[in-house]
């Protein structure tokens, strides 16, 4: 390594900082990366990124059948033992499937990590949506079901920093102020569903409900998403409500 990558790229940065960084460069829409592409998300000079790449790959965190990385298999091996996946999803997973059954339309289960829903799974069936993202993506809380679901029974700590995070405008439709936003959350308790309306595709429509936890407290949002013409409160939340209150107990008896 010169003295000027190192003085631009990893200095003070131990291998797991390195490795934490070349982990990020992937994403839904970054799935494989040639040396070059790795290098330019990532940050760090190309010798380190090489070098640790490699390393990685020795891991099993990282794989290179050709002239691409990708996430290795070692990782999902261990994703499974994530909680979030262990027992939340094996507690809702029966309750998924009958709300698949009920509607025939996408159903997905999401926690709030930060201030995103993290996508923990999700059933579509034999009519897949491309445009939705898939699971272990991250999707904004402000404006999608899953988020609001969560955020109208969280602390005000929580909807605060969501809000402090910024109201990405995703379609004409999405709500962009603090206002608008809690009057909407609000509104959840009573109805016991959150709704959202086009705000983060065009088209597309999403009814949640929340999970709830040993402690009382929300941990999870389960939902039902499709087009627009088809996803109605009136139709799917009477299901969407019964699979997240069967889920709550599921997941509360573990």
């Amino acid at each position: 390594m010169s003295p000027g990558e190192r003085d631009t790229g990893s200095a003070g940065l131990g291998g797991l900082d390195r490795a934490a960084a070349i982990l990020g460069a992937f994403d839904e829409h970054h799935r494989e990366l040639t040396l070059a592409a790795l290098v330019t998300r990532c940050g760090l000079p190309r010798s380190t990124t090489h070098r640790t790449a490699t390393k990685m790959i020795e891991l099993g965190w990282l794989d290179k059948p050709a002239d691409r990385y990708r996430i290795g298999n070692r990782l999902f091996e261990i994703s499974g033992l994530v909680p979030v996946r262990h027992e939340l999803r094996e507690a809702a997973l029966p309750f998924l499937q009958d709300l698949y059954n009920a509607t025939r339309t996408t159903v997905q289960l999401g926690v709030l990590s930060g201030t995103q829903v993290l996508l923990v799974d999700k059933i579509t069936g034999h009519r897949p949506m491309p445009m939705l993202s898939q699971v272990g993506a991250l999707l904004p809380a402000h404006c999608s079901a899953l988020g609001r679901a969560i955020l109208a029974y969280s602390d005000d700590a929580t909807v605060q920093q969501v809000i402090d995070a910024g109201l990405e405008k995703r379609t004409p439709r999405t709500l962009t102020t603090a206002t608008a936003l809690r009057r909407e959350l609000a509104a959840i308790p009573d109805r016991g569903l959150a709704v959202e309306r086009e705000e983060g595709n065009i088209g597309i429509s999403c009814v949640a409900a929340p999970i709830f936890g040993p402690l009382g407290g929300v941990v999870a949002a389960v939902s039902v998403t499709g087009p627009t013409a088809l996803v109605r409160a009136d139709r799917a939340g009477p299901a969407v409500r019964l699979a997240a209150a069967a889920a709550s107990r599921a997941y509360t008896s573990r």
